[in-house]
């Protein structure tokens, strides 16, 4: 590998091990076995090599969770129980990848008091969510659409980092798949109040 492919790698080993605050270009040099004026030659910046590293770390973290997920997924259940379980896999999957996620977080608490990284974040969104509609849909990217991304995608990722940060929170109480499924049915159907057994409440249901 070149010097670029290397301060990549150094920088990807660097936002698991230190975090984005923690890590300096120094941590990056040493990690990469490249010198500091390479990073201002290849990627201009220190910030813009750590959020090409976390845009990698994405790319690979979904490359390799779709297959797991699919192969979790029974393509002839019925819609419900298909969400379900792609929600209990992923959130199965947090703690095989708790650094990155735990990274992520705490990139986007960044992002108010930085706004051009908030302008990078901005940037690469659209595609964050054309993701999470191809990975909950077990698509190609290619496969969905502008309206599909802007509203699907829009409330898969809305949930998938819900789902994400209670987990990093409590990962013993996150909620399951179907308890994520039936709150979506109760809240759409105007039921979320409803005791057990009360009419126009979802059979099973708590209150």
């Amino acid at each position: 590998m070149g010097h670029r492919e290397d301060l990549l790698e150094g920088a990807k080993r660097c936002l698991l091990d230190k975090g984005w605050t923690r890590t300096t270009a120094r941590d990056i040099v040493a990690a990469s076995g490249a010198n500091l004026a390479s990073i201002g030659y290849h990627y201009g910046s220190k910030e813009a090599l750590m959020m090409e590293a976390f845009i990698q770390l994405t790319v690979e973290w979904a490359d390799g969770a779709a297959p797991v997920i699919a192969s979790a997924v029974d393509p002839d259940a019925p819609r419900e129980d298909r969400l379900a379980a792609t929600l209990d896999r992923v959130t199965a999957g947090f703690a095989n990848d708790r650094a990155f996620w735990s990274a992520q977080l705490e990139i986007i608490g960044q992002l108010v008091k930085n706004p051009e990284l908030r302008e990078k974040f901005a940037a690469v969104q659209p595609g964050g969510r054309e993701g999470m509609v191809a990975l909950f849909e077990g698509v190609h990217d290619s496969a969905v659409g502008p309206e599909a991304t802007r509203t699907v995608g829009a409330f898969y990722h809305a949930l998938f980092i819900g789902l994400l940060t209670q987990w990093l929170i409590d990962p013993a109480a996150a909620p399951t798949g179907k308890e994520i499924v039936e709150g979506a049915r109760r809240a759409l159907a105007g039921t979320v109040l409803d005791a057990p057994g009360a009419p126009g409440a979802p059979e099973g249901a708590g209150g």
